[in-house]
């Protein structure tokens, strides 16, 4: 069950806490509990873990936290996955497959990426979260999806102990949208992933701000490199989204809406400004931050749920908000925007 190529060193056992605090290991900063806290820096010792979680398993699979809202304390274990390593593991020419273990966190992978000039990622920069959490939410960012540099997972079963690999067809892919959200899927604990990159710059400047933040370094973004990509999509998401550390956030908290195309051309008429993008197959994606503004919920603030007075998509915890007032205000959201534009839009993270 090893997620990366096997070392000289002895498995590191789990850790256990009981009665844990879990408010540092939510970017919310939401102040729960959970009963136990198993936390997991091996997949090679899985079965010790599954075992200090007792006879139901565990409760809650955390990762990084940057996609969880807890709305109240965690009953059962929590199994933390904290697992670490990153290699390269097939080379072909200038095609390269590289494998990091579930508990890398991912920004630092994608820099380790572009230190080894293997380039693909570079759109994916500072998006926060683990490695293993990547494929469960088909993270995306600036034109470029997870899905589209994936090649496979290795994952266990919780329930069986089977080891699987997944390849990328197999998982189903969708906008923010996986096998893993479905039926049994979650019950296969993802232990590695592996990324097909390239030696050549095949770089995508041509979404969002990238174009306009390139300019304003004097690089034309027909020429940008990779690297230089990057460091634009971080000044980028480092002025738009809040910083977990000095404000809690999850980042964007609501979906983009993807709607059957005549549907959103209809809103499109009704509202000339309202954008709206290409979704494939009769369908047309929606801008959730221009429905939410247009609802008057930017800047919005009721004690320390709030709304983030720069991206309207960004539901913030100013110090000591409760998940459930969170949660209340995101509903609060919903409603408006399904009253005015009626759109329904679902949250991203995963509510407990």
């Amino acid at each position: 069950m090893t997620a990366l190529p096997a070392n000289d060193f002895p498995p590191a056992p789990p850790s256990i806490i009981d009665d844990a605090p879990l408010r540092a290991l939510n970017t919310f900063g939401i102040d729960a509990r959970a009963h136990r806290l198993v936390t997991l820096t091996d997949a090679r010792t899985l079965p010790a873990a599954l075992d200090a979680c007792g006879p139901d398993g565990p409760a809650l699979i955390l990762g990084g936290g940057s996609n969880l809202l807890l709305t109240r304390d965690i009953d059962g274990a929590v199994l933390r996955i904290a697992s670490r390593g990153r290699a390269i593991v097939e080379q072909a020419g200038d095609d390269v497959i590289v494998e990091a273990a579930a508990g890398e966190p991912w920004h630092p992978f994608v820099q380790w990426t572009l230190a080894q000039r293997l380039f693909g990622l570079e759109n994916l920069s500072l998006i926060p979260g683990l490695v293993g959490a990547s494929p469960i939410q088909n993270i995306g960012a600036y034109g470029v999806e997870m899905a589209d540099r994936m090649r496979s997972l290795l994952a266990i079963h919780l329930r069986t102990g089977e080891s699987r690999r997944f390849d990328a067809s197999e998982c189903r892919f969708g906008y923010r949208d996986s096998v893993f959200k479905h039926g049994d899927g979650p019950q296969w604990l993802i232990a590695s992933v592996r990324f097909g990159l390239s030696r050549r710059a095949d770089p995508r400047p041509g979404y969002g701000d990238i174009g306009a933040e390139l300019q304003t370094r004097g690089i034309d973004a027909s020429t940008a490199t990779p690297p230089q990509i990057a460091e634009a999509v971080c000044a980028i998401r480092r002025r738009k989204l809040p910083d977990p550390a000095l404000i809690g956030n999850a980042g964007s908290f609501f979906k983009n809406p993807v709607l059957p195309r005549r549907q959103a051309e209809a809103l499109r008429q009704a509202h000339p400004d309202m954008p709206v993008y290409p979704a494939g197959d009769g369908h047309a994606k929606i801008a959730a931050a221009w429905l939410i503004e247009h609802c008057g919920w930017k800047g919005f603030r009721d004690g320390d749920a709030g709304v983030h007075p720069q991206h309207a998509l960004v539901l913030v915890n100013y110090g000591h908000a409760r998940g459930a007032e969170l949660l209340a205000l995101a509903r609060r959201i919903q409603d408006s925007v399904r009253q005015r534009f009626g759109v329904a839009i679902e949250p991203e993270p995963r509510v407990i």
